[in-house]
């Protein structure tokens, strides 16, 4: 047995890991989408912006199990999407993945807004310039705005890292708590804290849950300094 499961235990530790793998794969599938909107929303003018804006930060304002039941109506086995899905081979509901996009869909707006701040603090008409010399909009976008706003998109991926790290209620909503399969972090130290004795392993996935929290933001903090020294801002 090595070290860390004498630490943990077999069950803390595959909390760790699945909470960590859910993480990771929420930001990194959301962050893309996350720079679209937030570039959209800073920069063009279209209609039903504002409807746009609510529904990107309607999961800020709504009961996290509202959102957990949302899921689970439309991208459950029987709803309209994952009934479709389904059909491919392609499951959400009380599987790892559909974790994944519940912590996905409720660190989107810290994203978002993080990103959003940064496309807004660049001066447009560098984008302008670059037009009239030819550039197409992607290529302006490419070599000019995203350069300038990467330590904006750094502190998002954090943010929303963080933010899947500590989802909890549209996650056990969505997918329950099953040991090994869908239980992160924050639905283990819940069930812990439900059985006599389970105090201790609480306390340590605690520790654990504050330990990776504290790195995510040491870590930010240095590669946005770096971009920000790379790009000349402070």
């Amino acid at each position: 047995m090595s070290a860390e499961t004498a630490w943990l235990g077999p069950e803390e530790w595959q909390a760790v890991m699945l909470s960590l793998r859910v993480s990771v794969w929420a930001t990194l599938a959301a962050l893309p989408l996350a720079v679209f909107v937030a570039y959209a929303l800073a920069r063009w003018q279209f209609p039903g912006k504002q409807i746009v804006n609510s529904l990107v930060h309607l999961p800020l304002i709504l009961p996290p199990v509202v959102t957990g039941y949302l899921l689970l109506m439309v991208f459950g086995t029987k709803g309209p999407v994952g009934g479709a899905l389904q059909q491919i081979g392609i499951v959400f509901a009380f599987r790892w993945t559909g974790a994944a996009l519940a912590a996905a869909i409720m660190a989107f707006p810290l994203m978002v807004r993080a990103i959003r701040l940064s496309v807004e603090a660049v001066d447009p008409r560098l984008e302008q310039a670059a037009a009239t010399l030819g550039a197409s909009r992607l290529m302006c976008f490419a070599t000019i705005t995203l350069p300038m706003i990467l330590p904006g998109v750094i502190a998002g991926a954090v943010l929303g890292f963080a933010k899947a790290m500590g989802e909890f209620g549209a996650t056990i909503t969505f997918v329950s708590s099953i040991p090994g399969q869908t239980q992160t972090l924050p639905s283990a130290i819940y069930t812990f804290l439900q059985v006599p004795g389970g105090e201790t392993a609480a306390l340590r996935l605690t520790l654990v849950s504050i330990a990776i929290a504290l790195t995510a933001l040491l870590l930010s903090e240095l590669l946005a300094r770096r971009a920000a020294d790379r790009t000349g801002g402070r």
